[in-house]
């Protein structure tokens, strides 16, 4: 018997049926603890910028995230929030900087004081310790909810397609979809398909989960249904990084809040001090906005979405890979 089923069974939910409270299961789906007792990893950000040719969209982040906690990235639209959760899996390859997982370099290699940029097959054995839910979703539209639960660990772990598909199931009562197997996104909600996303995530048990605004793209009425499933994992001890506008769910949720702004941390802390009395001007005029509902004066042409938004599709088919740095050039 699995731990997702055992848990399932103690819990008096079956995976044939579905759940309102579902979500308060999710911590079963958790990789396991380490020996300190933390089942999230250490991230750490040193130094780290990212352009897309001269648009310099981060500019020397230095970020820590300790085991098991939640950080809330704030900042408005253009500040690099989205561009610097995809370096944290190198769906971005940074421009100079690093970034590691419990001590292992995201992307690159150390040969002396050179870091070398990764092969594909290696890049992906790390991504399946980082997950990712993205603001749309990006569900496999020709697949069913089980499907695209059951891929990642077929396609990256080898698990047997039999196995695979009994952990989907389970995973998708943890989120209060066990009803929704067979339907495809096209017949889900959008709050049904960010569970479906969620749960994905979950399949590979990863030591660090990834949230892009997970509820930007959804109706006001379906958005607490998706923070509840965030609620349960950050009560479980996964290290949570998430980019969100939500505020009070900011707040309520997170260890520590990183205010960005042009590419750069403006204020980080506790959301005691950063939401409720920060200290710059510039975190508390867009608190304000925020809680006002006025959007926040644009700053350039770029400001109305991430410059990654606009310029990553350019950089990728134009630009060259990051290039092999010194850590003298790297600082």
């Amino acid at each position: 018997m699995s731990p997702l089923t055992s848990l399932l069974r103690r819990s008096g939910r079956g995976t044939g049926t579905a759940s309102s409270d579902a979500p308060s299961a999710v911590r079963a789906a958790q990789p396991e603890p380490s020996a300190d007792g933390s089942r999230g990893g250490l991230v750490e950000i040193r130094g780290v910028r990212k352009s897309f040719g001269e648009l310099e969209v981060l500019r020397g982040i230095d970020l820590t995230i300790s085991p098991g906690e939640v950080t809330a990235i704030l900042g408005p639209s253009g500040s690099g929030k989205s561009t610097l959760l995809r370096t944290i899996n190198h769906l971005e390859p940074v421009t100079s900087g690093l970034i590691s997982l419990d001590g292992e370099v995201i992307g690159y290699r150390r040969d002396g004081d050179l870091l070398h940029e990764l092969r594909e097959p290696e890049v992906l054995r790390q991504r399946t310790e980082i997950g990712m839910v993205f603001q749309s979703f990006n569900l496999f539209a020709h697949m069913t909810a089980l499907a695209n639960v059951a891929e990642a660990p077929r396609r990256a772990l080898g698990v047997r397609r039999r196995e695979a598909e009994a952990q989907a199931r389970e995973l998708l009562a943890l989120v209060g979809l066990s009803d929704k197997e067979r339907a495809y996104p096209r017949q889900l909600s959008g709050g049904q398909q960010q569970r479906v996303a969620i749960a994905r995530a979950l399949a590979l048990r990863p030591k660090v989960l990834l949230f892009d605004e997970p509820t930007s793209a959804l109706d006001p009425e379906l958005v607490e249904e998706v923070l509840a499933v965030i609620r349960s994992l950050a009560s479980a001890g996964t290290t949570l990084v998430i980019v969100t506008h939500e505020i009070s769910f900011a707040r309520d949720v997170a260890d520590a809040v990183v205010f960005m702004d042009q590419g750069r941390i403006v204020e980080q802390g506790p959301p005691a001090e950063v939401i409720d009395t920060p200290a710059h001007e510039r975190t508390r005029a867009f608190l304000q906005r925020v809680r006002t509902g006025t959007a926040p004066a644009p700053e350039d042409a770029t400001d109305g979405a991430d410059p990654a938004d606009v310029a990553s599709l350019d950089a990728r088919t134009d630009s060259p890979p990051a290039p092999r740095t010194t850590p003298e050039d790297r600082s």
